[in-house]
C-alpha cells in the first residue's frame, strides 16, 4: 500500500511539473506552442487549475490573457460558475470581459451542449454593464448560442438606449437568421425614433440576411 502510494504522489507530482510547463507555454509567441499547451491543460484541469487560469484573465500580457481565456472555453461548462461570479461582480473591467469572452468560447468549443441556465442568466445580466468591452462581448457569446435566447435579444434590443449596444443586437439578432428575428429589425427600420446609426445597421443586416436566403432558395 505505502508503496502504491509513493507512486500516486510521484504521478501526481510529475502532473503538476508538467502543467507547469504548460502554464509557462500559454506566454509563447508562437500560437501554435500556446494552443498545444492550452489542449493539454483543458485535458488535466481540476478545479485549482480553474482558479490559476481566472486568477489571469486581467494579466497585462495580451497573449498569456487570451490563451487564458481560450483554455477556459476548452474545459467547458465546468468552468462557468467561476466565469460567471467574475463577469458579474469583479471591479476589475478587464476580467468581466475576459470572462464574457470566455463564455463565449465555452459555447463554441461545447456546441453539443446547451450553455446552463446559470451561464444564461449571466450573459444577460451582463448587458447592463456600463462598459461595452463586457455588454457587447456578452451579446457575441449570446448571438453564438442563438435561437434558445432570441427572444432575450430581442427584448435587449427594444429596452436599450445604447446605440453601441443596439448595433451589436441587430448584428447577433441577424447572424440568426430567425423571421421572428427579422421582423424585429423591420421594426427598427420603420421606427422613427430609433437611432439612425442602429436603424442603418439593420438595413444592412436585414439586406445580408435576404441576400442569404436568396442564394439558398436558389
Amino acid at each position: 500500500m505505502r508503496g502504491k502510494s509513493l507512486k500516486t504522489i510521484k504521478i501526481i507530482n510529475l502532473i503538476k511539473m508538467s502543467l507547469e510547463t504548460f502554464f509557462q507555454q500559454l506566454k509563447h509567441p508562437n500560437p501554435n506552442v500556446r494552443n498545444q499547451a492550452m489542449w493539454e491543460i483543458a485535458a488535466n484541469y481540476d478545479a485549482e487549475v480553474i482558479t490559476r487560469l481566472m486568477s489571469i484573465l486581467d494579466d497585462e500580457d495580451t497573449n498569456y490573457r487570451r490563451a487564458a481565456v481560450k483554455t477556459l472555453g476548452e474545459i467547458g461548462h465546468e468552468a462557468v460558475p467561476s466565469l460567471v461570479e467574475a463577469m458579474l461582480h469583479s471591479d476589475n473591467v478587464t476580467v468581466r470581459g475576459s470572462a464574457t469572452k470566455a463564455l463565449a468560447q465555452v459555447v463554441i468549443c461545447h456546441r453539443d451542449e446547451p450553455l446552463s441556465a446559470e451561464g444564461i442568466a449571466g450573459l444577460k445580466a451582463a448587458l447592463q454593464d456600463p462598459n461595452p468591452v463586457v455588454n457587447i462581448a456578452a451579446v457575441m457569446a449570446m448571438g453564438e448560442i442563438g435561437e434558445p435566447i432570441l427572444d432575450i435579444l430581442i427584448e435587449a434590443l427594444k429596452e436599450t438606449d445604447n446605440p453601441a449596444l443596439a448595433i451589436s443586437l441587430v448584428n447577433a439578432i441577424a447572424s440568426i437568421g430567425s423571421s421572428r428575428g427579422m421582423d424585429v429589425l423591420r421594426w427598427i427600420i420603420d421606427n422613427e425614433e430609433a437611432d439612425s446609426y442602429v436603424k442603418e445597421s439593420a438595413v444592412s443586416a436585414l439586406s445580408r440576411c435576404e441576400m442569404t436566403d436568396g442564394f439558398k432558395q436558389n
